[in-house]
């Protein structure tokens, strides 16, 4: 396609302020004195509405299925994850300054300013895309866009056994789990699939139960039929109106909850997670990102730093709140659940996990803190 006369289009449709559809842009190209094959007039409305009203050269991967991540790291690197892992694709932008347009007309879709004086902008599209992007050159190599895509489809505990992420007793085991009202925290790193199994264990729930989820960006949409969602906000260029977590689990105690779950547990909120399952809430659960299981302990204790809470007072909470962690990997764009460890404390008083499964190939190795795991289970359901 001629880029020029892309632009010269681009800047009459601008001008205008009219929709990039086929009938606007034939009409700009009449001004312009040009005519085109029906095919390429269809290829030039087709390139400009995607520009103007989606993604721009992205949109083809935002719209194939599979797809789970989009990074532009500036205008000669586009990659993307099918499931497999990053790979590099054939995807290029003319300039940086075609990013940088493209990263602002995706933020201001969001509501959110990103200009030199506010070069870094964290936000949500309407379709539950997640958006980041960095202007150069606060980002040297160019500016930076990353899209983390939500998935279609509703995830089930059969659709992670046909998946192969865990297998029929496990499934017993994280339903047991459930119905006895453990309080657990799922952990991995990016992209270990934490909210989709959170998703298919909470779709386990009584249905009379009412589970109160929030988050810093909506993602869980779990198959019940009695969900309150609440998303945190940020503040406005006055920076005012700031919304956060902590003040949503706040909140949340006050809608009669009968599950309170905080999509990803990264501040200090943590303090009021770990304070509403030691005071009846039973049930609750979320996400944390740790490298393994025996690192959620000291995890958490730095999160409630950060709310002012002593690292003792910290240990306290999470050994009589939390029942157990649920953890999760990745092995060459596969991803299962890999172990689930049971929270202890130790004579010092401090928390600490103790193994009940652990992967071992296709098999699952019963460690010492099983039977209390099993224990715990029957006895709340009981």
């Amino acid at each position: 396609m001629n880029q020029a006369l892309a632009s010269r289009v681009r800047n009459r449709l601008i001008a205008s302020n009219v929709m990039a559809s086929r009938a606007h842009v034939l009409q700009a190209l009449r001004e312009e004195g040009v005519v085109l094959s029906e095919e390429s007039a269809e290829e030039l409305a087709l390139v400009l509405e995607r520009e103007f009203n989606g993604a721009g050269v992205l949109q083809p991967l935002l719209e194939e299925q599979g797809v789970t991540d989009v990074l532009v790291n500036g205008p000669n690197a586009v990659w993307c994850d099918r499931g497999l892992g990053l790979e590099l694709t054939g995807i290029a932008f003319t300039s940086d300054n075609e990013v940088r347009r493209l990263a602002q007309r995706l933020a201001s879709t969001a509501g959110r300013r990103l200009d030199d004086a506010a070069p870094m902008v964290d936000a949500q599209l309407r379709d539950g895309t997640r958006l980041h992007c960095v202007l150069s050159p606060i980002s040297t190599g160019g500016t930076t866009i990353s899209l983390r895509i939500p998935s279609a489809k509703t995830f089930t505990i059969e659709s992670l056994i046909a998946a192969g992420s865990i297998d029929e007793e496990i499934a017993d085991l994280l339903t047991s789990m459930i119905d006895g009202r453990l309080a657990f925290l799922i952990s991995g790193g990016t992209g270990t699939g934490k909210t989709t199994v959170l998703s298919a264990l909470l779709a386990l729930v009584n249905p009379a139960h009412r589970i109160v989820i929030v988050e810093d960006s909506s993602e869980l949409n779990p198959t019940h039929p009695h969900v309150v969602r609440m998303q945190a906000r940020n503040a406005n260029v006055e920076g005012q109106g700031s919304i956060t977590l902590r003040d949503l689990v706040r909140t949340s105690l006050r809608m009669r909850p009968d599950r309170i779950v905080v999509g990803e547990v990264r501040g200090p909120e943590v303090v009021e997670l770990l304070t509403a399952l030691n005071t009846g809430h039973e049930g609750g659960c979320g996400t944390v990102h740790a490298n393994s299981p025996q690192s959620v302990p000291a995890r958490l204790a730095a999160l409630g730093l950060t709310a002012g809470i002593e690292r003792e007072a910290l240990h306290a909470l999470i050994g009589s709140g939390l029942d157990a962690v649920i953890h999760l990997a990745r092995v060459n764009g596969r991803r299962f659940l890999d172990s689930i460890h049971i929270f202890d404390v130790d004579e010092k008083g401090f928390a600490t996990t103790r193994s009940a499964l652990t992967r071992c190939g296709d098999s699952w190795i019963k460690e010492s803190g099983f039977t209390e795991l099993v224990s715990r289970c029957e006895s709340r359901r009981a």
